[in-house]
């Protein structure tokens, strides 16, 4: 009888444990392709340390403003306090294994009167001796002790999913570390070419004042005639617009860094200069191995 009560007591416990361990669902990959060779299975590698890669550049100006992503970017800042958010909830289911204990401290300051009480007859009156008596104090420290045991596996269950939340927050914070880094240099790179075109433009603009000063003197003197003065008119013109243009996309590119490193546009500028150092060079092909390191798959993971 007791054999068979505890075995159904086993079966009932066993059958409220709150669902079955993870396992990863099962894929079917093949150990090689027929059109591929030198082919292996992913291994995720988003941890890897990716290093200072803007420093390939070479150029000073950029590995600071580089580091100051990291530092006073406001989407990274929101991506890292999500970041701790997530470990504090894995701390917090953690905390539900052991007891809780609540403690509180209470004073209370009293006086008894004994203006007010039973008269010398017996009946309810006011007596005669007033007064009080001393000032007297109560004080009580109450203590609560509450623990549940972990007997169906639901807390355990709250820190397993609060715990893949974590990683994946993590994954998170790395990605758009990765994509606010990357788009800076995006966007200092482009910043530096306009520079160069622009220096390019306010060479050809001088070039074209000079050819148009000489086409009016040419055509005071009567060699050339008015096309050729309305022709040197248009082309500085045409140049002068398009050094206006660069202007303006250098403005919105400076303003996009000022964004990025979390200044506010009105105050931020960069001397103008073209990159003085060759881009690194860049390969044919890259490796699948960069997949493996992507966080955003690790997220989705």
């Amino acid at each position: 009888m007791r054999g068979a009560l505890a075995a159904a007591v086993t079966v009932l416990v066993a059958g409220c444990v709150v669902g079955p361990d993870y396992v990863r669902p099962p894929v079917l990959t093949p150990d090689a392709y027929k059109e591929v060779s030198g082919w292996k299975v992913a291994q995720p590698k988003d941890e890897a340390i990716r290093g200072a890669w803007w420093e390939l550049f070479g150029d000073p100006e950029l590995n600071a403003l580089e580091a100051q992503v990291s530092v006073a970017n406001q989407s990274l800042a929101v991506a890292e306090a999500t970041y701790r958010l997530a470990r504090a909830l894995v701390r917090e289911a953690r905390a539900s294994y052991f007891p809780t204990v609540t403690v509180g401290i209470g004073v209370t300051r009293f006086r008894r009167s004994s203006s007010f009480g039973p008269s010398s007859g017996g009946g309810a009156g006011v007596s005669s001796g007033g007064g009080s008596s001393s000032p007297q104090s109560d004080f009580t420290l109450p203590l609560d002790v509450s623990w549940a045991p972990d007997f169906w596996g639901r807390i355990r269950r709250a820190v397993e999913s609060n715990r893949a939340g974590a990683q994946a927050s993590a994954a998170d914070l790395e990605t758009s570390r990765l994509s606010l880094q990357a788009e800076l240099a995006q966007d200092y790179v482009q910043l530096r070419a306009l520079d160069a075109q622009r220096q390019l433009l306010d060479a050809t603009v001088a070039a074209y004042q000079r050819a148009l000063q000489l086409t009016r003197d040419r055509y005071a003197g009567g060699v050339a005639s008015r096309a050729d003065v309305a022709q040197a008119e248009a082309q500085l013109g045409t140049t002068q617009a398009q050094a206006i243009d660069v202007g303006v996309q250098r403005a919105q590119l400076e303003h996009a860094i000022a964004l990025l490193i979390g200044k506010p546009a009105s105050s931020f500028a960069l001397p103008a200069a073209p990159l003085a150092a060759a881009p690194p060079r860049i390969p044919a092909g890259m490796p699948s191995e960069l997949l493996e390191r992507r966080p955003d798959i690790a997220a989705a993971e």
